[in-house]
């Protein structure tokens, strides 16, 4: 599933394309696209066409363009969920359209056409109304992502402390800290050496400002790049791939030596996913014992 970079990649490739044109036309391939749209497709493309649509921005792993309406107002806004294989392309309407294409916008200026294509069709789109501030009814409980300015640490900090979880299912939920995945979540822990069952009250403020910095610096670190790419379900909107997959310290490293003491990464089942660890440097600390 695209995590927070990969998903800021396709933002600015958005606000490039697609912020202030109008749209003329939307074509729905697939009803499954808009399953979460009240009213389904006729109102979907009602809500879209004769609009235009305002920059694009991101909270967490969700996209949304401001729509505006009638007198320059935006209370609603095109409202978008990649899932694990959604891809939103900017294409000439030349190019002959994707087998999986589900969404197709076009608009007035007849330029590149927006299309959501989505192979195992997890991802959606809706337009939303929007808070006061432009946020989507739909995110209210979505919490900032670490890469955000107005992101609060000391919350943060204290929240997982409180949490009585384990850390990485702790960096998975995203109303804690959104837009973390299951790739730089285990990247995060590997830099932090973490291990991924540690529970969340035994962790320092000290452990805890270490492993939040080195989410930032690998998810920063993996949007200059594009992000990480492993097959083509993930692109930029331009149809690229990102490069950060040669650049992973643990995930998808199972057997390989670690980067810092040389003992095999090891993959470990985990909530229907899997966990990549170093077994030296990530060691689980032992349960007290009253």
């Amino acid at each position: 599933m695209p995590e927070l970079p990969e998903v800021e990649v396709v933002r600015r490739g958005l606000d490039s394309w697609v912020c202030g044109r109008t749209v003329a036309e939307v074509e729905i391939c697939h009803p499954r696209a808009v399953r979460r749209q009240t009213g389904g497709g006729p109102e979907f493309a009602a809500r879209l066409t004769g609009r235009t649509l305002g920059p694009a921005q991101r909270r967490g792993k969700y996209l949304w363009l401001p729509v505006d309406e009638a007198g320059g107002d935006c209370h609603s806004a095109l409202l978008g969920h990649l899932g694990m294989s959604g891809q939103l392309l900017v294409q000439d309407p030349a190019v002959p359209d994707e087998t999986h294409l589900r969404v197709r916008l076009r608009f007035t200026d007849g330029g590149r056409e927006l299309r959501f294509v989505d192979q195992r069709t997890f991802g959606h789109l809706a337009v939303d109304e929007t808070d006061a501030q432009g946020l989507p009814a739909a995110l209210a409980h979505i919490a900032r992502d670490p890469l955000d300015p107005l992101f609060d640490d000391a919350a943060f900090f204290t929240a997982l402390r409180a949490k009585r979880s384990t850390v990485k299912r702790a960096l998975l939920d995203q109303s804690l800290i959104s837009g973390v995945g299951n790739i730089y979540a285990d990247e995060a822990l590997w830099r932090s050496k973490l291990h991924y069952d540690r529970p969340t009250e035994t962790l320092t403020r000290p452990l805890a400002a270490t492993l939040l910095a080195n989410a930032r610096d690998v998810m920063a670190a993996a949007l200059a790049v594009g992000g990480t790419s492993f097959d083509s379900l993930y692109v930029n909107v331009n149809g690229e791939s990102g490069y950060f997959s040669r650049s992973l310290d643990a995930y998808g490293r199972e057997g390989e030596p670690c980067y810092r003491c040389g003992t095999p990464i090891r993959r470990a089942a985990w909530m229907n996913r899997s966990s990549y660890f170093c077994p030296r440097c990530q060691r689980l600390p032992r349960q007290r014992t009253s």
